[in-house]
């Protein structure tokens, strides 16, 4: 296509952008970018800032799709390279300007006041957007608040208490909330912090000769700021110097008005040496949980994976990795990465037995067995096998043997007539057994983190 052509359609392309993305980000990333060619469906446009080959893409690829298809009539994608003579050529035109558009001055200072933020300020990961979280039924109701919270920081469920095992999404959702403010609120100060960085920075301010004065930087970086995002609460635990300064951080924080999000891998009450006065605040706005996500959702994030990686992978690969990695997101995202890792270096298809010989799941499923399991919650629950293996009715002991039946179902494969026979139980017992524990894990927080926590122990 002549470039003229081209030149044209990326023209038309920009003006609908102007109205579909934020102002700051179009100005900030959109404006300055040429378009050089048109081959094989692909449209090639040229950056003359470094970073918007990742954010451009992460953040706005939808609606630039768009912005194409009403165009040209058809769907089709796009690259997005940087090129180092062009930002050379613009950084030399922008010196030679001396007035801008007033519109575009304030917008492009906005956007650049926005970009400080993310890089040095907000502490946020680029990957992790509401766009590329993938909801489920385990996650629906967690992603809906935090998708409210982002629209209306400080409006609407303040503090946001987001609980969950290790791996689920937590990060990404509160991390998420926080993007979606710099690139749609960017007047909006955001704070990132994990809270054992937190507690580290305590310790090391409180450590230098001019502690006073370090600390009260230290207060004013954390308090002076419009949304604070505190990851992993619960590592609060008997840290009294950093139990006060949170408390001191939160109140003030909240008495003006700014939104506190946490997250924590247990509930506020279940958090040891977590003062009342604390976990009653922890507690004034919503809490909400993630859960394991089911087989549905697991394929769904594998697929996502897949498209995000531009990879083509036959769908039963999905469905094997989902079958055999059911504990989190990040053990789930660990596999498929290294199974794409894999096949990216030994330049093959994505297959099934190709997937099969690389995670290797049978000979790790065949390292358990009956046996291995029914010792796993017998030690969990301080139950011993004869007393599973008895005619007991005795509550604690039922319970556990119900347990017992779940795991050993779920981790092995095995049949139930093969469990009921370890155990000196009908097969009838043992299918109810487990459906049981099926429907009550979805409804029950302590049993969903002792099973977390006993597939745990079964693999250390």
């Amino acid at each position: 296509m002549e470039i003229a052509e081209v030149k044209r359609i990326w023209s038309e392309v920009k003006a609908i952008l102007r109205e579909t993305i934020p102002a700051h980000a179009y100005y900030s990333w959109v404006e300055a970018m040429e378009a050089v060619g048109f081959d094989n469906n692909i449209f090639t446009i040229l950056t003359v800032h470094q970073m918007a080959t990742q954010i451009v893409r992460q953040s706005y690829y939808s609606q630039i799709c768009d912005a194409f298809e009403k165009v040209l009539g058809k769907k089709i994608d796009f690259t997005i390279n940087y090129d180092a003579e062009l930002a050379e050529k613009y950084k030399k035109e922008m010196k030679k300007e001396s007035l801008r558009p007033k519109i575009d001055k304030s917008a492009e200072n906005r956007a650049l006041e926005n970009l400080a933020q993310m890089q040095s300020y907000s502490n946020l990961n680029l990957k992790y957007k509401f766009e590329n979280f993938v909801v489920g039924e385990n996650s629906r109701f967690a992603h809906a608040a935090a998708y409210t919270v982002a629209q209306n920081p400080a409006k609407k469920y303040n503090p946001l208490f987001i609980y969950g095992a290790s791996g689920l999404g937590k990060t990404h959702l509160m991390q998420a909330i926080g993007h979606y403010i710099i690139f749609n609120k960017p007047k909006l100060r955001v704070k990132y912090i994990k809270t054992e960085e937190y507690f580290n920075e305590i310790i090391k301010n409180l450590q230098c000769n001019d502690r006073v004065s370090r600390m009260d930087k230290f207060r004013q970086k954390y308090r002076n700021v419009d949304v604070l995002l505190i990851d992993d609460i619960q590592f609060l635990e008997s840290k009294t110097a950093t139990m006060e300064e949170i408390f001191h951080t939160f109140d003030s924080l909240y008495n003006n008005d700014k939104q506190i999000v946490i997250t924590s891998d247990r509930l506020p009450k279940d958090i040891p040496t977590l003062p009342a006065r604390l976990r009653t605040r922890f507690e004034m706005g919503l809490v909400v949980d993630i859960t394991p996500p089911d087989f549905e959702t697991r394929v769904a994030i594998l697929k996502n994976l897949a498209e995000q990686n531009n990879m083509k992978v036959e769908f039963d690969v999905f469905e094997y990795i989902a079958n055999n990695f059911v504990n989190n997101v990040r053990e789930l995202e660990g596999a498929f990465n290294k199974v794409s890792a894999y096949a990216e270096i030994e330049k093959t298809d994505l297959t099934l037995p190709f997937a099969k010989k690389v995670l290797n799941c049978e000979a790790h499923r065949a390292e358990l067995t009956i046996e291995n399991v029914i010792k796993a919650v017998s030690d969990y629950y301080g139950v011993s096998i004869k007393d599973f293996k008895s005619t007991s009715r005795n509550q604690r002991v039922s319970g556990a043997r119900h347990v017992a039946v779940y795991l050993a179902r779920e981790l092995t494969q095995k049949s139930f007539e093969s469990i009921a026979e370890y155990l000196n139980k009908k097969h009838t017992t043992m299918l109810y057994s487990y459906e049981k524990i099926k429907e009550e894990v979805k409804r029950n927080k302590d049993l969903e983190h002792a099973i977390t926590e006993i597939k745990e122990s079964l693999r250390d």
